[in-house]
């Protein structure tokens, strides 16, 4: 078993797990292993096992495709002109405003359905398409419904501040105010918020705006994180690590400067190659800096309609490796230890110890480099979630 534990991948050959309830009590070599009255044994064989995957940056509810906006990337449009033009997030607002609950429930299923088939047992779902109150409302029970028909992890993000609606065109700070002083402290009455996120950019909110989003996130005890650095350097990656925030996404264009800031604040660089892929970036996330400081890398799917229709997290492995030139230990501890770091979840999954929820996958493999090594391949046998 590769139990992302310790040094490396935290190898054990011929290794032992034993869980009651739910959660592991014991892992280890099988020769040092006590004796345990089982109630049912369950044996790999000689198969891999890993922690259960973890897609920490998704926007799986949503309502709709842009597949037409694809088209006018390959004619050569960019995301921020298409945005511009009334596209891009707005695009997709539309689509989700006139969805209900259960026809979100409804799509977002098929994606999560292909992420629990590789093995993924916690999930991230943003709001941020509703832009509404009750719009935003209605995504977040949405994904929490996820939770209930599906064996998985659901952790519910606020993303308000993804885009100014058309309602309040030419007024972002008045959106802002809505978003702080209405939205995410009803959203958070409900239940329905475990974090705050915010789109830090040019054509989404400066670092100002973004800052306001966080101390109102603060005042309702409620941890952060950030869309920074995609298209440009706004500060928002040292703005959210002085904000204590739990990681840092996209970062393709983080300077010096924001990589020192989540060095110090521990905050998780969660690296989305998927959207880099997608959208045909050139500019890489500075990875040898990221390593140099010792920031922790995650990976996730970024799935989302616009810039990342990923449901694939053995495919964003392959990508990490092949596109951001990570070793296969940075790309498997980027989908279980430093994910579940990204979510602030370290205490429950992540990694097989004692103590943790048994989320585990087990692999028909020879060595866990296949699980990056391959491309449209699912090697997973079986997938176990809280012991089941």
């Amino acid at each position: 078993m590769a139990t992302m534990a310790g040094e490396g991948l935290g190898v054990i050959d011929d290794g032992v797990i034993a869980a009651v309830d739910g959660r592991i009590i014991h892992v280890g070599s099988a020769a040092d292993a006590p004796t345990f009255e089982a109630d049912e044994v369950i044996g790999c064989n000689g198969r891999w096992i890993t922690p259960g995957l973890i897609d920490c940056h998704t926007h799986l509810v949503h309502a709709g495709n842009r597949a037409q906006e694809f088209e006018l990337r390959l004619a050569g449009a960019s995301y921020e002109a298409i945005a511009r033009a009334g596209g891009g997030i707005l695009s997709t607002m539309r689509a989700t405003r006139a969805a209900s609950e259960a026809q979100l429930v409804g799509s977002a299923m098929r994606r999560l359905d292909a992420l629990i088939a590789e093995g993924v047992t916690t999930v991230e779902i943003k709001s941020g398409y509703g832009l509404t109150c009750d719009d935003e409302i209605k995504m977040l029970r949405a994904a929490r419904a996820l939770g209930k028909e599906r064996p998985v992890t659901i952790h519910t993000t606020f993303l308000g501040a993804h885009a100014v609606p058309p309602e309040y065109a030419g007024d972002s700070d008045g959106y802002i105010d809505l978003v702080c002083e209405d939205m995410l402290p009803a959203a958070a009455g409900l239940g329905l918020v475990d974090a705050v996120d915010a789109f830090c950019e040019g054509i989404g909110f400066s670092a100002d705006q973004t800052g306001r989003v966080f101390g109102a996130a603060r005042a309702l005890g409620l941890p952060v994180k950030l869309h920074a650095e995609q298209l440009s350097n706004l500060n928002g990656a040292r703005l959210a690590a002085e904000a204590g925030a739990l990681s840092a996404d996209h970062l393709e264009h983080l300077d010096t400067e924001g990589i020192a800031a989540m060095a110090r604040a521990g905050t998780v660089a969660t690296l989305l190659p998927g959207a880099y892929y997608f959208t045909r970036e050139t500019r890489l996330p500075p990875i040898e800096g990221l390593r140099a400081a010792g920031v922790p890398i995650a990976l996730a799917t970024d799935c989302n309609p616009g810039t990342s229709p990923l449901t694939s997290i053995l495919l964003v492995m392959n990508m990490g490796a092949t596109l951001f030139r990570l070793t296969v230990e940075e790309c498997l501890l980027g989908v279980t230890r430093h994910a579940a770091r990204a979510l602030g979840s370290s205490d429950e999954t992540g990694t097989i110890e004692a103590g943790k929820s048994c989320d585990l996958a087990i692999w028909d493999i020879e060595r866990p480099a296949e699980l990056v090594y391959r491309m449209g391949h699912n090697p997973l046998h079986a997938r176990i979630w809280k012991g089941l």
